[in-house]
């Protein structure tokens, strides 16, 4: 009897516990986020590279010595600007030379002139042959072509010597200088003299995807399309410009479009050969429903959401994506402006969880 009262103990002893172990219902930490609506530009991005607008690498066109340097390297010169003088004396002496030659054959030429208009007197008088009078006549022509092939000699002989003053045929900057005062330069040398880029403005060449070229064509078309300039390390635009070249084919091999936009760069923030993050806004989409892109999930069914209930459950929702921009995703369906949706924690989410919002964004 006393074995069966112990046995009733122990049985009621394990029912209390029992009652007092069962687990209320468990809440899962979350981090969530409001939707909201606003104005959200429609942008395409792409690493670039700068390039400078033009670049003139400055050869000799004569032979000779470099007498002088008018610029140190890295400096900016403008257009026009005096940049090498090449020893002129010997193309002087063929400047001389070829304007002597002409006055030779000038006063050449006007004595033949005058002899060939007495002979037009004597011929028609028949003091003279009409062979003669050809003949002379034949002098007076080939004096005149003499007189023209001198002249032809002065100026080249006068470019040749200009020749011998090199000045800067744009604005820019100098790059490093290849020969010094002193050396003896060649004519249309391989190797320049020095290189100028011309960085103010500038370009920004950077590709897209061939699927964006239709959107691309259609806004171009319409108006200007505006680009900005990011350094590779990202923070703000450094820079801002115009789209202002479409390449005429997509690359078959990569599948991507070719673009450049020109930047003012007046405060040289862009400089040729560095990379930069290009940002291209194609329009403003007015009133659009914004989440954080990383509260997007992927499913079987598809792309969908968590949302909060006001009972502090979730809804497990499918959506639609518009666009995704950066951190940012725009929903086209799915989520209505003000709704709570679930960021972090969505892997321990069932449509039965209880949710206990830890942080919201």
């Amino acid at each position: 009897m006393k074995r069966v009262w112990i046995t009733i103990a122990l049985g009621l002893s394990l029912a209390c516990s029992g009652a007092k172990q069962k687990p209320a219902d468990d809440r899962i930490p979350v981090t969530v986020a409001v939707a909201e609506q606003k104005d959200v530009p429609t942008q395409l991005r792409a690493i670039g590279t700068v390039q400078p607008l033009s670049t003139v690498a400055i050869k000799a066109l004569v032979s000779g010595q470099l007498t002088r340097v008018w610029f140190r390297e890295g400096e900016d010169v403008r257009r026009g600007q005096m940049l090498f003088t090449i020893d002129p004396r010997p193309y002087q002496s063929a400047l001389t030379q070829a304007q002597a030659n002409l006055a030779r054959d000038q006063a050449q030429l006007r004595n033949s002139e005058a002899d060939a208009a007495r002979y037009a007197d004597l011929v028609k008088k028949d003091y003279v042959t009409k062979e003669e009078y050809d003949r002379i006549t034949s002098g007076a022509e080939a004096a005149r072509a003499v007189v023209a092939a001198d002249r032809a000699n002065v100026e080249n002989a006068r470019l040749q010597l200009a020749y011998c003053e090199i000045r800067s045929p744009i604005d820019g900057r100098t790059g490093s200088l290849q020969v010094h005062g002193g050396n003896i330069v060649r004519a249309n040398d391989v190797s320049p003299l020095v290189v100028i880029n011309q960085i103010a403005p500038v370009y920004v060449q950077f590709a897209l995807p061939e699927r964006d070229l239709e959107t691309l064509r259609a806004r171009s078309g319409r108006s200007s399309i505006p680009v900005e300039a990011t350094r590779s390390s990202g923070g703000k635009a450094v820079a801002r410009g115009q789209l202002s070249f479409l390449d005429n084919a997509v690359d078959p091999q990569t599948g991507t479009i070719t673009l450049k936009g020109t930047f003012p760069n007046t405060d040289r923030a862009l400089w040729p050969g560095q990379y930069v993050n290009v940002v291209a806004t194609l329009a403003t989409q007015s009133n659009a429903v914004v989440i954080p892109s990383q509260a997007v999930q992927i499913g079987q069914g598809g792309q969908y959401v968590y949302i909060v209930t006001a009972d502090q459950g979730v809804e497990m929702r499918p959506v639609t994506v518009s666009q995704a921009i950066g951190q940012q995703t725009i929903i086209q369906a799915g989520v209505a402006p003000g709704e709570t949706v679930v960021i972090d924690g969505q892997l321990r989410l069932t449509p039965k969880s209880k949710v206990e919002i830890k942080n919201k964004v």
